[in-house]
């Protein structure tokens, strides 16, 4: 069955966060008057994302992306021993406020929009999916966020939220990422999981992430314009 509801993972699946966090990291150190290896701090800063968010799954107390960041932000720096001024430690995570859609995101996702319901299904807090979207010139039909659960993914309860608020069963959903372990819960639950290859979400040093070809129905595609055309051509 064709998805009625595409969920989409929004960091690195439709926006690209680590070009401009490098830009913006770069920028603030210049300004400081530090140096050092900013795409090196950017992408530890990236890796501490999900285990800042597993201890919110396991039990810790809710709080926003912005606060995570905030809190991750500081112990990468110190593990580098890199001093910012708070200012430019605030601005840098507002910097995810502001990344840039991948080349094919927008024209993909109005391709979509016109036969399926598209909705963000981001761990990003829905006052900074707001900002971003805005600012990357991208249209969905609505913004979902785990904020609305509690929680983060890859709890179930993020994606059962989202599916409990669009009134859609998990069988006429589609989870669309660039992650193995997102697809994976979504696709526990009985939504479609959708890989979009990204191979660039890590610079061109890394390989790029392989899709879970053992799901049942799994589709892969390019970009978001080739998944217009898989699901409606």
């Amino acid at each position: 069955m064709t998805p009625r509801v595409l969920l989409f993972d929004v960091f690195g699946t439709v926006v690209d966060w680590r070009s401009p966090l490098i830009e913006a990291a770069t920028a603030a150190g210049a300004r400081a008057g530090v140096q050092a290896r900013w795409a090196d701090v950017v992408d530890d800063w990236r890796r501490a994302y999900q285990p800042a968010l597993n201890q919110v799954i396991g039990g810790a107390a809710w709080q926003d992306l912005d606060s995570l960041h905030a809190r991750t932000l500081d112990m990468v720096l110190a593990g580098h021993r890199i001093d910012l001024p708070p200012g430019e430690r605030d601005g840098l995570v507002r910097g995810w406020h502001q990344l840039r859609a991948w080349p094919d995101s927008a024209a993909g996702l109005e391709a979509l929009r016109r036969r399926h319901l598209t909705a963000t299904l981001s761990n990003g807090h829905l006052a900074l999916l707001a900002n971003l979207v805005k600012f990357a010139g991208l249209r969905f039909d609505v913004l979902l966020s785990a904020q609305l659960a509690a929680s983060y993914k890859p709890a179930p309860e993020v994606y059962l939220t989202a599916l409990r608020l669009l009134g859609c069963p998990p069988g006429q959903a589609a989870m669309v990422a660039a992650h193995e372990g997102d697809l994976r819960a979504a696709a526990a639950l009985g939504l479609r999981p959708v890989f979009v290859a990204r191979p660039l979400e890590w610079g061109p040093g890394p390989g790029p992430e392989q899709p879970p070809s053992d799901l049942d129905g799994l589709i892969v595609v390019s970009d978001l314009n080739a998944l217009a055309d898989a699901l409606d051509g």
